[in-house]
């Protein structure tokens, strides 16, 4: 299966973009029915060409009986009922809709709730990701889950960000590359120590984190792994940290198990243990997902290895999605676009999941359609 991601509004107000979605030649439509707030242009739209979308929103029209202490925005850049227009209208040009859902990635519900949010091992707050060691956010992801299958009656769930969110955030005017932290650091400071996870971890780990980002100790400079950091530690604090992932992606998988049993289930997902961010970690594999779905956004060859993990760990009946950029850095080029198709097929990717068909320019979406085609 190939499915092309958009957002409501690339469709909403367009009547040229389901035909213009279907002629790329995928089978379905991965469409956004719950998302994080960007800044998104709209190359094909007759009413506009930059779209700010300032706030997280659920794309549905948000019913207060649904919910409890954490309530998703309603979006004021596009109807209420985007996602059901757009649903609609791409299921009329004969396209399946799979409902995109962003789960813990939600700086409104955030910044509202201090309390729930990740927190560095310095106490500093990321207000766009909410903790999934808070019964409070396993329950609004429950309930944004349930309502998005009751009400946006989709042909598939996509689950993104199922698991906290770390420090790699491109939030507005991004500041923080001056300070010239390691992808080691970037591992540290996503480690959560808010109330509710601080608790669980040995007693000194915050300690050796926090000692090991500011390198406060002569060998602090040559450790290079998170393991190396924790030391004996370091298996009791993975264990909890996939716990955090494991926790919200069961109880969210038997939701939408009992309420839509045959409904085909797709995670974004990550191999590593220490994963976090919108593919959240899954080092075991899950059997009860129809489709893990791995980021191909970087080095091909290192995506083609994640790829491979993830094929190793699934089960006979799982298929394996590859999430391929479209956009820059990646050129225009239908050649090149294929080729890193057939490298991942080799890895083990039995459907490819495009990114983005809403943002990418008409020479992009051309050279995308062609790649296709190429490997048809």
């Amino acid at each position: 299966m190939n499915i092309a991601y958009v957002y409501p509004w690339d469709v909403v107000g367009d009547p040229s973009a389901p035909e213009r979605l279907a002629s790329l030649g995928v089978d379905a439509i991965a469409l956004a029915a719950s998302y994080h707030s960007t800044r998104a242009a709209t190359p094909y739209h007759p009413s506009h060409r930059v779209l700010d979308v300032p706030h997280p929103a659920l794309y549905l029209p948000v019913r207060p009986s649904a919910w409890s202490r954490l309530v998703p925005a309603s979006p004021t850049w596009t109807p209420a009922d985007a996602y059901l227009q757009a649903r609609d209208a791409l299921k009329a040009a004969g396209l399946p809709v799979h409902a995109w859902t962003v789960l813990t990635h939600n700086s409104h519900l955030g910044a509202a709730n201090p309390d729930l949010v990740v927190r560095n091992a310095f106490g500093d707050p990321y207000p766009y990701a909410l903790c999934p060691a808070h019964e409070d956010v396993l329950d609004y992801c429950d309930r944004l889950v349930t309502e998005i299958l009751t009400v946006a009656a989709p042909d598939g769930l996509i689950l993104e960000a199922c698991g906290p969110m770390g420090f790699g955030h491109q939030s507005v005017h991004e500041k923080t590359s001056g300070a010239d932290w390691t992808a080691l650091d970037s591992d540290l400071l996503s480690l959560c120590f808010c109330t509710s996870c601080a608790p669980r971890y040995p007693e000194p780990t915050r300690a050796r984190v926090r000692e090991a980002i500011d390198r406060t100790t002569p060998a602090a400079a040559d450790l290079t792994t998170v393991e190396q950091v924790l030391g004996p530690l370091a298996d009791e604090v993975r264990t909890i940290r996939v716990s955090l992932s494991a926790t919200l992606r069961h109880r969210l998988l038997a939701t939408a198990r009992e309420i839509a049993p045959d409904l085909p289930l797709t995670l974004h997902v990550n191999p590593d243990p220490w994963a976090t961010g919108a593919f959240a970690a899954l080092p075991e594999g899950d059997p009860v997902a129809d489709v893990l779905v791995a980021n191909c956004w970087g080095d091909p060859a290192q995506d083609a290895t994640r790829l491979t993990r993830l094929a190793d760990m699934s089960t006979p009946a799982q298929r394996i999605g590859a999430y391929v950029l479209a956009l820059p850095p990646r050129p225009a080029d239908p050649a090149v676009l294929a080729d890193h198709l057939r490298t991942y097929a080799k890895a083990g990717a039995t459907e490819f999941h495009l990114y983005h068909a809403g943002l990418a320019s008409p020479a992009r979406l051309t050279a995308l359609a062609e790649a296709l085609r190429q490997l048809a």
